[in-house]
């Protein structure tokens, strides 16, 4: 069996030159042009060519000839070609736009086109092409002019001879790309940061906003037990600055800054090897930085240097060369004062008369207090209580004494907590302008002791998706009540959702009687019957005298004690709930799931 084999190129033209001359003789032979041009499957114009190219040159004049064109005017010189692979092998880095801007640094006239260079890469192999594969679409942005804000952020990779690894605290302008901090620390602490950030300051004066984002040297408002206001927060804050911080895991937010991270990192850091100390270290860094920002053309701000862009903010006249710039000494060291959270000002009590009261009357107070911008009510003690951002700026009435918070907002009662005041608290809270409270407004909250409790009542807000936290725990209540705040009514085994007084859902308790206590905002209950659904099925049935009734294949056991009456049952998600008239006389899990075939009360004899 005979293999096929490629065909050749030079056969391939050497076949097409015989089918060309049998097309030729077939017209010397006396064969119609039309005819011969019809079977050969070509044009008459191709026919008539081949025979005055055979008659020109023979055989050999009817193989394909190079359509390249004889003269090319607009073909790139081989001199600016060969520059053009000198620059790209010099600096690999250099993509065709850089290319392009050097050969104009250099005066050349005219200056091929980006997509000439990029050709020219292509042609030598000088370009490793891979396949694009954008997943995702960047919403970019960058303010109107520089100093109105600053990308801030820490890098590693600055190693020195020791083995030991420093970080480098960075910061550049949003508009300009003009980088303002380049600062090597040993450790970046939040007094290291803070240092390297007054020091751009006072060199090129005060930014309107910065952008960071949330480590701990930037914010204080993860800090646990309770946020605070960190060192780095409390600079911008008497310094005037908003200080701006990205979503978590959202480093495309501070893109600028990342991005000049790498350029660092491959054209300097990662050709070096490590520097004999933390000053070497620096002036290395210095020099590299003065190139970027003065050097340096920046493809963003179509190929001028972050210098050409960049305006300091002009010095006060007391200080012509440099800026004055508020930093609080080591001795100021902010503490966790949860009362000044990314707040202008603390939250403070409404101004009220002071009243001279003895302090053995003051059991509990009554005052009113401003909700921050950011949703936190901050009280003595360091206690602290959340509301949604939406009620910032809203003024709560609070009630207070040793053992419950209940605060009313607009006269409804919002929230209800343990108090951890102390009886100094109280006193110092009426000096502060409260006043002696009444009766408490509302059931008290559980006290923090061990002692359990088996029916508790929490207020949640029902989140977008449906759910609700509960200690440790996230429970589906259902995208109906999303949005909504929510009665969590713990009793027994059995968990009810109550929303606008009426029980919306039913569920199995998630959380044990003896460790109720302990859930964030548990409080006692405020009633003792909670209304039932209006859309749950009832039944009537009427108790006969062994106390027994039957729904739905289950046996409700009522009590000889209300034989002869007729209940009411309400049939919800999981229990049964059995009431006489408006008293609930008792509730059941539902353990049956057949339909419910009989609503109305008829009266059996059992023996």
């Amino acid at each position: 069996m005979t293999e096929a084999r490629e065909v050749e190129p030079a056969d391939d033209r050497r076949w097409m030159a015989e089918h060309r001359y049998r097309a030729v003789l077939q017209v010397m032979d006396g064969a119609p042009v039309a005819d011969v041009a019809r079977r050969v499957g070509a044009s008459r114009q191709s026919v008539y060519t081949w025979l005055e190219r055979y008659h020109a040159g023979g055989l050999d004049a009817l193989v394909d000839r190079s359509r390249r064109p004889h003269v090319s005017p607009q073909q790139v010189a081989g001199e600016v070609e060969a520059l053009v692979c000198e620059l790209r092998r010099s600096y690999p880095r250099w993509g065709a736009r850089r290319i392009v801007y050097e050969l104009g640094q250099r005066g050349m006239v005219p200056v091929p086109g980006r997509s000439t260079v990029h050709r020219i890469l292509a042609r030598n192999g000088l370009i490793d092409h891979q396949e694009q594969n954008h997943r995702r679409v960047y919403r970019r942005w960058q303010r109107d002019a520089p100093m109105q804000l600053w990308q801030l952020d820490i890098m590693g990779g600055v190693f020195l001879a020791s083995g030991r690894e420093c970080k480098l605290v960075t910061g550049i302008d949003d508009h300009s790309r003009f980088i303002v901090i380049a600062k090597v620390v040993a450790e970046p602490s939040g007094r290291a940061v803070c240092t390297a950030f007054a020091e751009a300051m006072t060199a090129y004066g005060v930014p309107s906003e910065v952008l960071t984002d949330n480590g701990k040297q930037f914010t204080g408002r993860f800090t646990k037990p309770v946020p605070a206001e960190v060192l780095f927060e409390r600079i911008c804050r008497e310094n005037g600055i908003t200080a701006r911080l990205t979503r978590p895991r959202t480093p495309t937010t501070t893109g600028k800054i990342e991005r000049f991270h790498k350029s660092l990192r491959r054209e300097l850091l990662d050709h070096v090897g490590p520097f004999a100390d933390q000053g070497t270290a620096q002036a290395a860094i210095d020099a590299w930085v003065h190139g970027y920002n003065h050097r340096r053309p920046h493809q963003s701000l179509n190929m001028a240097v972050p210098a050409a862009a960049f305006r300091p903010a002009p010095a006060t006249p007391s200080a012509a060369d440099r800026h004055e710039v508020h930093v609080p000494e080591h001795g100021e060291e902010p503490t966790p004062a949860t009362n000044q959270l990314l707040t202008e000002q603390p939250p403070a009590l409404l101004p009220s008369p002071r009243l001279p009261v003895d302090d053995a009357q003051i059991a509990a107070v009554e005052f009113e207090a401003l909700i921050s911008p950011i949703g936190r009510l901050c009280l003595l003690s360091g206690q602290q209580v959340k509301f949604p951002a939406a009620l910032g700026g809203r003024t709560a009435t609070i009630w207070a004494d040793k053992r419950s918070i209940h605060i009313f907002i607009d006269g409804e009662l919002a929230r209800t907590r343990p108090s951890r005041l102390t009886p100094d608290d109280l006193k110092t809270l009426v000096q502060r302008g409260g006043r002696v409270a009444g009766p408490e407004p509302a059931a008290p909250a559980l006290p923090d002791g061990p002692k359990p409790s088996t029916v508790v009542e929490v207020d949640r807000l029902v989140g977008r998706d449906g759910d609700v936290g509960l200690g440790v725990q996230r429970l589906k209540i259902g995208t109906s009540l999303a949005g909504q705040q929510v009665t969590l009514r713990l009793d027994g085994q059995l968990m009810h959702v109550i929303a606008d007084g009426r029980v919306a859902k039913t569920l199995p308790a998630p959380v044990p009687p003896d460790e109720r206590a302990k859930i964030s905002g548990a409080r006692s209950p405020r009633s003792t019957v909670i209304p039932p659904s209006a859309q749950a099925l009832r039944a009537q049935r009427t108790v006969p005298a062994d106390g027994v009734v039957m729904v739905g294949g289950q046996r409700l056991r009522i009590g000889r004690a209300h034989a002869g009456k007729t209940v009411t049952i309400f049939l919800e998600d999981t229990i049964l709930r059995v009431l006489d008239g408006e008293i609930e006389l008792s509730t059941h899990a539902r353990t049956s799931d057949k339909l419910i075939r009989q609503f109305k009360a008829v009266t059996r004899t059992r023996k």
